[in-house]
């Protein structure tokens, strides 16, 4: 994540993971690995261990804080109070409105070709509708870019920025098992990995999300897990984290519906390290991964990546030029 911040960018940690110690120790670590340099954290609300996650980078005053499924309105008043920025992902002009009336200052536009939580637009057609309806509002386009080309695509469209989280964890930097790399960036192996090559549903953890097709994907996505693994499975989950009973235990009694969507979401967990942390696929790892993989054919160093794509970009802006010119 600091490669990113250091290439250019700006790169943004994600916590799910994590605890709150451990979010405070990724952020100094961040900070002296790219100090002075742009970077935010990531903070899924609907989740255990969210809230203190979040609490942690407003103490240490992160520069931009992304947050999903959730009200942030108080992230958003301290996050302003030291100079912080609030960057909302969202799939639909209401939620986009929603994160605006919280105080957003920018809104993370994410497409239906997107990996993990996108929505049923494509990025083609909500982007531009965004960037219609909220002309004063930054952009950042997520969903179907790993490239120049895409990028360009994506500023012609209305956007102010794009985020490429799929092409950026294939990279030499990036803390994903090699395993998934090579399947990722290399069509054929265990299965291939083209742009057809994911599964799109919401049995996996209870959330419409995007994964890299597996055994274990397609097993997971057939049919809804029963009542008590679900649950099982996420008071597992929610121990390895550290986060403790009691703290699950009341939204599960009082909050059916919403806990349960968080508790298939804990449940999804061990699946997704597999993937991610041991690059396990088969039977057991789920990966996360947008329709892009279909793109990504190297793994190369963050600093020549973003170089790359931003050669790519402007000779895609100029070849688009010279096609309109009159001359």
């Amino acid at each position: 994540m600091a490669a990113v911040s250091n290439a250019g960018g700006c790169g943004i940690l994600a916590t799910g993971p994590l605890n709150a110690d451990e979010t405070r120790e990724c952020i100094q670590e961040i900070r002296r690995l790219a100090p002075g340099k742009a970077f935010g954290i990531g903070a899924t609300l609907l989740m255990p261990g969210a809230k203190e996650n979040a609490e942690v980078a407003l103490e240490e005053q992160v520069p931009l804080i992304n947050v999903s499924l959730g009200k942030a309105d108080w992230i958003a008043d301290a996050a302003h109070s030291y100079g912080g920025k609030v960057l909302s992902t969202i799939t639909t002009a209401k939620h986009a409105q929603s994160a605006l009336d919280s105080g957003a200052d920018a809104l993370m536009c994410t497409g239906h070709e997107a990996a993990a939580h996108g929505g049923d637009v494509t990025s083609l057609v909500l982007i531009r509708t965004l960037s219609e309806r909220f002309p004063a509002t930054p952009v950042v386009a997520a969903g179907g870019f790993a490239d120049g080309r895409g990028l360009a695509a994506a500023l012609t469209l209305g956007a102010d920025a794009v985020a490429m989280g799929s092409r950026f964890a294939v990279s030499q930097e990036s803390p994903l098992a090699d395993e998934i790399k090579k399947i990722v960036s290399v069509p054929g192996i265990d299965g291939g990995a083209t742009e057809a090559d994911t599964l799109y549903g919401k049995n996996f953890d209870g959330l419409y999300a995007r994964v890299l097709k597996s055994p274990a994907a397609v097993r997971l996505n057939a049919r809804p897990t029963p009542f008590p693994v679900v649950f099982y499975r996420a008071f597992k989950a929610a121990s390895a984290m550290g986060i403790p009973l009691w703290k699950v235990l009341p939204g599960l009694l009082t909050q059916y519906k919403s806990m349960y969507a968080v508790a298939n979401f804990g449940a999804a967990t061990a699946s997704l390290e597999a993937a991610t942390v041991d690059g396990i696929l088969g039977d057991t790892g789920v990966q996360f991964i947008g329709q892009c993989q279909g793109l990504i054919k190297d793994i190369p160093k963050v600093d020549d990546l973003v170089q790359r794509i931003i050669r790519d970009a402007m000779d895609a802006a100029e070849e688009n030029r010279s096609r309109f010119s009159s001359e």
